[in-house]
């Protein structure tokens, strides 16, 4: 046994590369990095994570300081401020101070809430973590990834990520997906033997690589380099600049655009306007820029934070988390749902029933060679780390444990997708035999001669629903050490293992629930067609055409696209056509999502719009999801889809709101200053009324949905939100402009009581349209909004109209308003409101259905996988991302 080090850090341990560790022997790099092969103490790894950080290319740490320093990132804001400051100095000191008053609380407002955003983005990250096992103080123990340290020894397994850049020390059959680094899909085989010091990243095949994958067999290798140190954290950490956009934000930024066009345009042309009219020039500067800050989308941010983190909170709750959290509004958009049937379908819960075999004989002997083949290992007559249908095997009532252990094994060839086989090489009573158990039809391939009687026992057991496991042997060639897959050949067929994994009945109200929400549920499997057709005709999902793997093989791209709508089952098939399937549904114009949690679904995870996984899932599958389910449930995932169509719901009634009255009150504004013979309003009571009608939109989150907004996904449309605007912003300008009159003419009222007229009525009609523009129903009567939200909106027309009848209000240019104004302002806001409302059904009786799809970005499979390596604490090196989605420092 060797010494287990427990010595200072090695100059070296840091800054020894995979390349130059590749080119050293085993126990060089043993020597080099400071360790043994029974691995670090703890207390040495304590010291190592300390000098060199966690192993982590990113971190998800809630900052508030650069959460403020986004708010004031407007240029505008910055030269309403300057500007303000400027009066300041030149005797204009009320207005410079309640302006700097109201931005500094309109700026509070957003950081506040975009903080708590980033809080519950972190809690997030808190909850998904990667175990490692490695050896410390010389036993083997489960360490989280991020606390790995140069000099750990890691243990490998299929389907595991690779959690750092491995010097390897023991391989058997071990092979790596090193697609995401070097774009091969074909996996690699790894060996010991050192390679030259100049080889190429591609060809270090006695080094495993941070981010790349397990596809088969296992091994043991001595962590060289971590975090953005690793060839996949330098790689990582140049892309962390540029976070992919989703949809949703593609949609915001546009929006935002738009906005800021228009407001570029009306800034202008009221600046240049009042240039012309001879107008202060500090005024006229000030009331414009005054303008452009009340039209563009202070809070947006603001309200889709507090909107998805309400959402992440709610999830959480039930049990589904979201590694971004705009993945909840990708959640929404889901059209299309491919899922794996075990565990989802089914309840998960695999208990071995019998043996079949054709003379109906040695029932406990096919059993026992069914244990014993296995790539897992035994130890102490216990199997340790099986798959379900191995453990359902060892742990069944009366399994012949005994029989089992009569047999050594001497050789493994692991199971793999593409031969659906696992085979081992065993010694009994003097007598070298090869056992090979697999799906029937592969194995039934291999064997010489196959009793008539096994097809009618196997579609038996299929029509049955049942799962099936074929077992046969041979003699093995004399003096055979190891196997490969040429062995597999000339087989005897011994019999059937037959399992049942029953239907799970919440399945069925959960499918129904998915249908209701318009998304179809469709069936991948491994398992045999007509199980799963047993399945899902017993919880009410129609089976539709189900398609092989061998009959993708004779699809063309085009043919499997016209067969698919058609199609609901998909089985024997591999990982490649997995993903196939997927890209073809999405080449469809539909938002795909895949649920999965084996190795095999990786490539599948990464190809669909939105990846979902389970908490106990493998590492490769946990890492290509965008969804970490805790149960594996499809009820909770329809909570998931409707969550997101709430999010996006919410957040137009933002936008739109934004593009009516808001855009309508302020372009208003624009219009009065060229005929009026003093400003329409001041700049700080246009920002006061921004501030106040902004603050009740951050209650939209708390919003209901009406049923049929969360039937069907919505997505942004541009051209929609254009003309929503040109519609309802006139209705609004023209009640502004009865406004007017009414002030000028009806109560001939000079400067402060037009300003404050104005003031109360257009924070009136553009808080408490918002209650028709929520629903497409009729409002209170068909729809009825949350309580929070109408609190908040009746709060601020509240503030407003009592806000001229305080102490405040000589301070911010207002004066006392009649009585009879305010009968004239109901008035008017029930009119405004009703002829708001026939406008609203016009307008979406002709709404045009969006079938828009988005995109993939280069770099998404990179940006995804990062996301395993990430602590919620700073980060040990200098790329360091927020947690807000789509931005990012360093």
């Amino acid at each position: 046994m060797n010494r287990v080090i427990s010595a200072a850090v090695p100059e070296r341990a840091g800054e020894l590369t995979a390349t130059a560790a590749g080119a050293l022997s085993a126990a060089a790099a043993l020597t080099a990095l400071g360790t043994s092969g029974d691995g670090l103490t703890e207390h040495d790894a304590a010291a190592r994570l300390r000098r060199y950080g966690p192993n982590a290319v990113r971190s998800h740490h809630a900052r508030l300081l650069p959460v403020l320093l986004r708010q004031l990132r407007s240029p505008l804001l910055l030269l309403l401020l300057g500007t303000a400051i400027v009066s300041f100095f030149l005797g204009e000191r009320s207005d410079a101070v309640v302006i700097g008053v109201i931005v500094a609380v309109s700026v509070g407002l957003g950081t506040v809430n975009e903080f708590r955003a980033e809080q519950a983005a972190e809690a997030l990250h808190d909850r998904i973590r990667h175990q490692v096992v490695v050896l410390r103080d010389g036993a083997a123990q489960s360490v989280d990834l991020t606390a790995l340290v140069p000099g750990d020894i890691v243990e490998l397994r299929s389907g595991e990520l690779i959690p750092a850049d491995l010097r390897l020390l023991d391989v058997n059959g071990l092979q790596c997906d090193e697609s995401v680094l070097t774009g091969e899909a074909v996996p690699v085989t790894k060996n010991t033997t050192p390679v030259p010091g100049d080889t190429a990243l591609a060809d270090l095949s006695c080094c495993a690589l941070m981010g790349t994958i397990v596809a088969g067999g296992h091994g043991r290798g001595v962590v060289v380099t971590t975090g953005t140190r690793t060839e996949f954290g330098r790689i990582a950490a140049g892309l962390a600049q540029h976070i992919p956009e989703t949809e949703f934000q593609i949609g915001l930024r546009r929006f935002s655009m738009l906005l800021v066009r228009v407001a570029a345009i009306l800034t202008i042309g009221i600046f240049a306007v009042n240039l012309v009219l001879h107008r202060p020039l500090l005024d006229a500067l000030m009331f414009s820029l005054a303008i452009a800050v009340g039209i563009s989308p202070q809070l947006l941010p603001a309200v889709v934070s507090t909107s998805l983190a309400a959402g992440s909170r709610l999830l959480a709750k039930q049990k589904v988390l979201v590694k971004r959290l705009v993945c909840i509004e990708d959640l929404g958009n889901v059209e299309v749902l491919f899922t794996d049937k075990t565990g989802t379908l089914t309840e998960g819960r695999i208990e071995f029933m019998r043996t079949v075999t054709p003379d109906e004989t040695a029932g406990a002997e096919i059993a026992a060679l069914g244990m014993v083949c296995t790539d897992a290992l035994i130890r102490d007559g216990a199997l340790a780390g099986g798959d379900p249908l191995d453990t359902a095997l060892w742990t069944a009532p009366g399994a012949p444990r005994d029989a089992a252990a009569g047999y050594t094994r001497s050789a493994v060839l692991p199971f793999d997708h593409l031969r659906r086989l696992v085979s081992v090489l065993v010694e009994r009573d003097g007598v070298s035999l090869i056992v090979t158990k697999g799906a029937p039809e592969a194995v039934l391939a291999r064997c010489d001669r196959v009793p008539e009687s096994v097809p009618a026992m196997l579609a038996a057991e299929f029509a049955a629903g049942h799962r099936v496991v074929a077992v046969a042997t041979r003699v093995a060639t004399p003096g055979a050490r190891q196997l490969t897959a040429a062995d597999e050949a000339g087989l005897e067929f011994r019999g059937l293992l037959v399992f049942l994994d029953p239907p799970k009945q919440t399945a069925r109200d959960a499918i129904a629930r998915l249908a209701d929400l318009g998304v179809a549920v469709k069936v991948v499997t491994g398992d045999h067609p007509a199980v799963a057709a047993r399945v899902c005709e017993e919880l009410g999902l129609p089976p539709g055409r189900a398609l092989t793997g061998a009959d993708l093989d004779w699809l063309d791209d085009r043919q499997l696209a016209e067969i698919l709508p058609a199609a609901t089952i998909f089985a024997r098939v591999s990982p490649e056509q997995k993903a196939r399937i997927v890209r073809a549904q999405r080449g469809l114009h539909v938002d795909v999502a895949f649920l999965g949690d084996g190795v095999n679904d990786a490539l599948a995870l990464h190809a669909a719009d939105v990846g979902i996984s389970v908490d106990s899932a493998t590492d490769v599958a946990k890492d290509a999801a965008d969804v970490v389910l805790l149960e594996k449930d499809l009820d909770v995932l329809a909570d998931g889809v409707t969550q997101g169509r709430r999010v996006f719901a919410n957040t137009m009634k933002y936008v739109l709101m934004g593009t009516s009255s808001n855009f309508g009150n302020m372009f208003s504004a624009a219009g009065a200053s060229a005929f009026l013979p003093f400003l329409p309003m001041l700049p700080s009571q246009i920002l006061l009324n921004n501030l106040l009608y902004d603050s009740s939109q951050l209650a939209i989150p708390t919003d209901t949905v009406d049923p049929e907004q969360l039937a069907r996904p919505a997505r942004w449309d541009i051209g929609l939100i254009q003309r929503f605007m040109l519609v309802f912003g006139p209705i609004s300008s023209v009640f502004d402009f009865v406004t007017f009159g009414v002030m000028r003419w009806g109560f001939h009222a000079g400067e402060n009581l037009f300003h404050t007229g104005w003031f109360v009525e257009s924070l009136a009609t553009q808080t408490l349209v918002l209650f028709v523009i929520r629903t497409r129903r009729t409002p209170f009567f068909r729809s009825h909004p949350s309580i929070p939200m109408l609190l908040a909106a009746l709060g601020a027309v509240t503030v407003g109209a009592l806000l001229p009848a305080t102490p405040l209000a000589r301070d911010v240019g207002f004066t006392p308003l009649p009585g009879r104004f305010f009968a004239v302002l109901a008035l008017m806001i029930v009119v405004y409101l009703f002829l708001a409302e026939i406008a609203k059904h016009w307008f979406f009786r002709r709404l045009p259905t969006v079938t828009r799809h988005r995109p993939r970005t280069a770099g998404h499979r990179v940006r995804r996988r990062a996301t395993g390596f990430t602590t919620t604490g700073p980060a040990a090196d200098d790329a360091v991302v927020s947690a807000t989605p789509g931005r990012a420092t360093r």
